[in-house]
């Protein structure tokens, strides 16, 4: 598993996830500027996402919704704030109602990727704050920390050119 660190700061009330991938920076940026790649891994494997709006840009909105094993779906959407190709990439991210429309019940989380270049292997380090520590807590009960490690974990295959899902 690409997942080598991941640390819950609840005083900084943020969520680090460090992984290091077998392929250069531009191949991994690929994983999240291509909906068709981050689909097959954005979300935990019994949980696969569906990108219905990919706009990578500043100010752009993602819209995705992730269907579970009995054809639940939890809807989400992102507002892309920074994005730096092929290093940083910034979004604030929620839950999203039946429409794909923000659903402020849960909050929003900030979250910060970069990409760092390590002698032809990729450091890919996700960043997630969260406006409180109550918001921080009810994510980890909801399972954020194993299906992040879940989802990680299905890049390297990607990379490979496996095809899964």
């Amino acid at each position: 598993m690409p997942v080598i660190d991941v640390n819950k700061d609840t005083e900084a009330l943020t969520l680090t996830f460090v992984a290091e991938f077998a392929a250069d920076v531009d191949r991994v940026w690929d994983v999240w500027a291509d909906p068709r790649q981050l689909e097959r891994w954005w979300g935990p494997p019994e949980w696969p996402a569906t990108f219905e709006e990919h706009e990578l840009s500043e100010g752009g909105r993602c819209r995705y919704f992730m269907t579970g094993p009995d054809g639940e779906q939890a809807r989400g959407w992102w507002r892309v704030t920074v994005v730096d190709p092929p290093h940083r990439l910034e979004f604030d991210d929620g839950f999203a109602d039946a429409d794909g429309e923000p659903d402020p019940a849960l909050g929003t989380t900030h979250s910060v990727v970069t990409l760092e270049a390590l002698d032809g292997a990729t450091r890919m380090t996700l960043v997630s704050a969260f406006e409180s520590a109550d918001q921080l807590e009810q994510m980890a009960a909801m399972g954020m920390e194993e299906g992040m490690r879940q989802a990680m974990g299905q890049i390297d295959d990607l990379l490979a050119g496996a095809v899964s899902r």
